[in-house]
């Protein structure tokens, strides 16, 4: 075990052997919790904050366990950060720190209909493995975790064609998170999130962007998706397509938040005429 200060504070971190600092304060996902949290724990000098009259601090960060990826890229970290308030009061603090992904809703339509009308649309879903929900065919968008080199949009687009095959450009994507946002009423001092869902805030920082492609295809090509075997197999990904009505995305793909959070926000979009 090894402890050091967090630069610019006197927090203390202890970590395990195999996570150097340098590590720690360079990984993005770290980086952007801690700041979050940090900004949010500030809020409390705010009178009119509900714990100003005993605020929670931030005391100290236990770093359980790392996983690092191909390569030596550093993965995943577990750790319990403390933060409790003079009275002695914690909140839960246990979080896998994974970062952020992206997930998108591939919306496509035979070239033969209309593009105002909405009959004869399909999604794509991937069924792959899923070992943590115990499953080795688990129904979902396509969705994967950014690298530190790309854009949410970017990232997105990268991820269609790696599981899809379909070579989608960055700027046929909308962000439907961000779209959604902005027809949001925010406090000018509430909190400072990410623009995206978080699909286990209860245990985990991971957030998600939800971006939308919506291509016109030839039918023919659109039926060849089905069951198409994609992924990057050097990466242990095996991913097959499964093509499924636009309409009953939210029952096909119900055991997915991202899926199910996709579906709603494109519903919402829609019905107030923004896409």
């Amino acid at each position: 075990m090894s402890s050091f200060t967090i630069p610019g504070s006197d927090l203390r971190v202890n970590s395990t052997p195999d996570l150097p600092r340098e590590d720690l304060l360079s990984f993005p996902a770290f980086k952007i919790w801690f700041a979050t949290l940090r900004r949010s724990l500030a809020r409390q000098q705010n009178p009119s904050h509900e714990f100003h009259h005993d605020p929670y601090i931030l005391r100290r960060i236990d770093i359980q366990s790392i996983d690092r990826f191909g390569g030596g890229r550093l993965g995943f970290i577990k750790l319990t950060a403390d933060v409790s308030n003079a009275g002695g009061e914690k909140l839960p603090g246990s979080v896998f720190l994974r970062g952020g992904s992206v997930g998108m809703l591939l919306v496509l339509q035979p070239d033969d209909i209309p593009a105002s009308e909405e009959r004869g649309k399909r999604a794509i879903l991937t069924i792959q493995p899923r070992i943590p929900a115990g499953s080795l065919a688990f129904p979902e968008i396509p969705a994967g975790m950014l690298d530190e080199s790309g854009t949410f949009a970017g990232g997105a687009a990268k991820e269609i064609e790696e599981e899809t095959g379909l070579c989608v450009q960055q700027s046929e994507l909308t962000d439907m998170t961000a779209l959604t946002l902005q027809s949001v009423q925010e406090s000018a001092d509430g909190e400072i999130l990410q623009q995206a869902v978080y699909p286990s805030a209860g245990g985990s920082d991971e957030f998600t962007p939800l971006f939308l492609c919506q291509k016109r295809m030839p039918r023919r090509e659109i039926e060849e998706l089905q069951g198409k075997l994609t992924g990057l197999r050097d990466h242990g990904e095996k991913i097959t397509l499964k093509v499924v009505p636009l309409e009953n995305l939210w029952k096909e793909g119900l055991r997915d938040g991202k899926t199910l959070a996709a579906w709603a926000l494109y519903r919402g979009l829609q019905q107030e005429g923004r896409i």
